[in-house]
């Protein structure tokens, strides 16, 4: 049977993108890690705190999907966050989200809005190595920041992005590396110039890569990860691999943060299902 192509949600009329059934999991372990980490927030905001807690996403899409071969539409991050986090009874202070698509852009902060949020939310629309900076330049220095970046495929995450975001004090990172890229384009990734050379800069001069491929995308991500250390932060050991429902091995979920108390709540609500980590086998 062929489902129903879906390009709009009925309920607000807005356009909708499309994501699988895994994207759930994603959503969930961001709603538990804001909810847990409440009582950090609290001391950013009033009346306890005088900076801001800030949400930021440079890959946002349109904030509602339709789970592919399905008609189940579901939020998107940046509305699970923003749900979340007045659930949670200390909301986000002020929310910097963006999609490279503007008509996407436009379609989140109408949804953000209809939810009250459109006073504390900023909207930008862009590539993510351009707009990243525009964000930065915005929040508050002195505040505490959680980003999720939940790029389409390794191409879209450059390294420079990330050490951008690192150089803010209290900035906690949620970072989706998709393995299922990662095996499909190794052989175009690590040619001269490939995606490799700006999503892990000076790889090619630790990793031999003349190996077969398996301990090969393992020695690339490891070295990502170093260099992720290497800004002075700590990338937590809990690294869910998300699997799909046929076994197929997906993405793994990277928190890092500089805050010891980041990674302590990253580790306690990460692991959903018990499906493994980078660091299995």
């Amino acid at each position: 049977m062929v489902t129903k192509t879906i390009t709009h949600d009925p309920d607000d009329g807005l356009i909708v993108g499309e994501v699988g059934r895994w994207a759930a999991e994603k959503h969930d372990r961001l709603r538990k890690y804001i909810d847990a980490s409440h009582n950090a927030r609290a001391k950013f905001l009033p009346p306890i705190g005088r900076a801001s807690a800030s949400y930021i996403e440079l890959y946002s899409g349109a904030g509602r999907s339709v789970i592919k071969h399905t008609t189940k539409i579901i939020d998107g991050s940046a509305v699970v966050a923003y749900r979340a986090s007045n659930s949670s009874g200390h909301p986000f202070s002020d929310m910097h989200l963006s999609d490279l698509k503007p008509e996407n852009s436009s379609a989140l902060a109408q949804r953000i809005g209809a939810l009250g949020g459109a006073a504390t939310t900023k909207s930008y629309a862009g590539s993510a190595d351009i707009v990243v900076d525009q964000v930065i330049r915005a929040i508050n220095p002195a505040g505490l920041h959680l980003a999720f970046l939940d790029p389409f495929n390794l191409a879209q995450l450059p390294f420079s992005i990330i050490e951008r975001m690192l150089m803010v004090r209290r900035m906690d990172l949620i970072i989706h590396v998709s393995l299922q890229d990662l095996q499909r384009n190794l052989d175009e990734y690590t040619r001269e110039g490939g995606t490799f050379d700006s999503f892990a800069p000076g790889w090619r001069n630790v990793v031999n890569v003349r190996q077969a491929m398996a301990p090969l995308r393992a020695a690339i991500i490891e070295y990502w990860l170093d260099a992720v250390r290497s800004l002075g932060t700590q990338p937590a050991t809990g690294i869910p691999l998300i699997v799909g429902g046929k076994g197929q091995r997906l993405y793994w979920l990277v928190f890092a943060s500089s805050n010891p108390l980041g990674v302590k709540i990253w580790n306690s609500v990460q692991n959903l299902t018990k499906q493994g980590s980078l660091f299995d086998g």
